[in-house]
């Protein structure tokens, strides 16, 4: 595995483009590959550029995203899910410890807010697909809402699919390698908030706005406001800043895409301090991740090409439905997670700042 680099303490976070991977040439397509490949061993994040998102499109989501946020606390505790283990509708703050779903204790509720949509059962009508799993969507009444999220869903979802066939390409895998593993894919969308405070003026930067995780699924694609607070642990356990380019949209890698390349490519820990600027004032922050899961009944087990010969898997195999039930029972409902031991172990011994 090879090693993440920094400059003057920033992650360096390789940018990518892939605006030649559908019509490039071999070469071209190689190029990115290996492009993917190196910034998946070494940092588990990447910048992409050239991901054909129009800017209309994400104008629109922020405009919605901060609508709903603007609105009152009670309308907004209207839409909270019927259970921690339904990831559909509103978190307030301090209602999450993500770190339990490393089954790492935290000394503090985690201070963002968020509101989740995902896919749903109707969305699969010739699939007998469980409502546990794939439960309804809650809605506020906000004109254009909904269509400014399912727009950007719709988006963020292609890139990742897109994203996914270049996976395997870098893997040496057949092109649609992944696409019984994701036809209906546990897909989520994580609108978060870090609001300014009522009182708190300056805050104590330990304290987390969310707390150091690894994300769960396939791959992340993570729309933020280019604020400082998004820190990633280093190959050296440093916690490293890392602020997106102009243009880029934040891609990294999940737990089961980790388990799959028997951990030749990284879900890298990361965590987002309190948004502040120099005086240690509280900046609001908003950014909005795009989890592509994959199916709940997909069983994931290491790939035959990713385990040395003569060796055994790093991971034992799962059903992404187990997974995601076992991090979520830790994050949401308080049920420390103890699936997770190399990720806890590391942030166990991450260093300081």
């Amino acid at each position: 595995m090879g090693r993440a680099t920094a400059v003057n303490g920033a992650l360096d976070v390789p940018v990518i483009d892939i605006s030649a991977w559908a019509d490039g040439t071999a070469a071209d397509r190689a190029g990115i590959a290996g492009e993917i490949d190196r910034a998946a061993r070494t940092v588990g994040f990447m910048q992409i550029k050239g991901h054909g998102i129009a800017d209309a499109a994400a104008h629109a989501f922020a405009a919605a995203l901060d609508a709903f946020f603007a609105l009152p606390m009670d309308e907004k505790k209207a839409l909270r899910s019927p259970s921690p283990g339904v990831n559909r509708g509103y978190t307030p703050p301090r209602t999450e410890k993500l770190s339990l779903s490393l089954g790492v204790p935290a000394a503090a509720e985690d201070l963002f807010e968020a509101f989740n949509v995902g896919a749903e059962a109707a969305a699969f009508p010739d699939l007998d697909l469980p409502a546990a799993h794939y439960p309804a969507n809650i809605w506020p009444a906000l004109p254009g809402f909904r269509e400014a999220v399912e727009e950007w869903c719709a988006q963020a979802g292609g890139l990742a699919r897109r994203l996914t066939g270049i996976f395997a390409h870098a893997l040496d895998l057949p092109a649609d390698h992944f696409a019984p593993f994701t036809d209906h894919s546990l897909d989520v969308l994580r609108m978060n908030h870090y609001p300014l405070p009522e009182r708190e003026v300056v805050l104590d930067r330990d304290r987390m706005g969310m707390g150091a995780h690894t994300d769960y699924g396939i791959v992340t694609v993570l729309w933020a406001d280019r604020i400082p607070g998004l820190q990633i642990l280093d190959t050296d356990g440093r916690w490293r800043d890392v602020l997106p380019e102009p243009d880029c949209l934040l891609v990294n890698l999940g737990d089961l895409l980790a388990r799959w390349t028997n951990a030749r490519w990284r879900s890298t820990l990361h965590r987002v301090l309190p948004p502040t600027d120099a005086t240690g004032r509280v900046v609001r922050r908003r950014s909005a991740a795009f989890f592509h899961d994959g199916n709940w009944d997909a069983e994931i087990s290491a790939l035959p090409g990713c385990v040395p010969a003569g060796t055994e898997p790093l991971y034992p195999p799962t059903t992404v439905g187990r997974h995601l039930a076992e991090k979520l029972g830790g994050s949401r409902a308080g049920n420390p997670n103890a699936n997770s031991p190399r990720e806890a172990a590391r942030l166990r011994a991450a260093k300081g700042d």
